[in-house]
């Protein structure tokens, strides 16, 4: 894994690649004392984990988080602060890390981005076709479209249920359909998306999925009709 570091407090900085250094999977391809060095940087040369302080004079670790936009490596940020992790976890970081850096909080932010690497570089190997990546708490979990039962819209949420639990991901309903893109799933009311291949009954114009009811509503009856070919 290859990793940046980017704190203009030198100590912090040194605490960081003295810890870097002692991971065997852990490759350091540099330290900054500033961000627009490491923008500079990653331009050349792209790295896995950026490990990034906040507050830092000219940039800070959020503009430059927010300036690297689709093409930023994994981050983890450090920082004496706790008031800016709402902001930083919008921005889908990886961990959160509040000083002083210890080895043991340490450790377990990186073997956070080395699963979160393993999970992306899968998602380079495996048909996405047949996969789903989502964001669950800290972590990106793959979820195999053919597990799913059905998608349900909570307000800014939608759960999307399996049959060993559901996921709750910060989506809309209209994402997730773009999303699925497979035939195999079909919207039955505003609020849901169903497997069809998961459906057990249709009674008085509501599926049934296992134990669960869901409504079909007149808009996309036709639909469904159509799509199971009921004889």
């Amino acid at each position: 894994m290859k990793v940046l570091i980017v704190d203009d407090n030198k100590i912090a900085r040194s605490t960081l690649v003295q810890l870097a250094g002692q991971l065997n999977y852990i490759t350091l391809c540099g330290d900054y004392d500033n961000a627009l060095s490491a923008y500079n940087h990653l331009q050349q040369e792209p790295v896995d984990l950026l490990l990034l302080d906040i507050e830092m004079p000219g940039i800070t670790g959020i503009e430059l988080t927010r300036n690297l936009g689709k093409n930023a490596p994994l981050i983890v940020f450090i920082t004496s602060k706790k008031e800016y992790a709402v902001e930083a976890y919008d921005l889908n970081v990886v961990d959160y890390i509040v000083k002083p850096i210890l080895p043991s909080r340490f450790l377990q932010a990186m073997e956070r981005a080395k699963e979160v690497l393993e999970t992306k570089n899968d998602q380079l190997r495996i048909d996405r076709d047949d996969i789903l990546f989502i964001r669950d708490a800290n972590l990106v979990r793959r979820i195999n479209k053919a597990d799913i039962l059905f998608i349900e819209a909570m307000g800014d949420y939608v759960k999307i249920h399996t049959p060993q639990k559901y996921f709750a991901v910060h989506s809309t309903l209209k994402k997730m359909e773009d999303r699925l893109s497979a035939p195999g799933f079909i919207k039955v009311h505003r609020s849901y998306i169903v497997a069809v291949d998961k459906i057990d009954q249709l009674k008085d114009g509501t599926i049934i999925i296992g134990d669960k009811s869901i409504p079909v509503s007149d808009a996309y009856r036709a639909l469904l009709n159509n799509r199971l070919n009921i004889i």
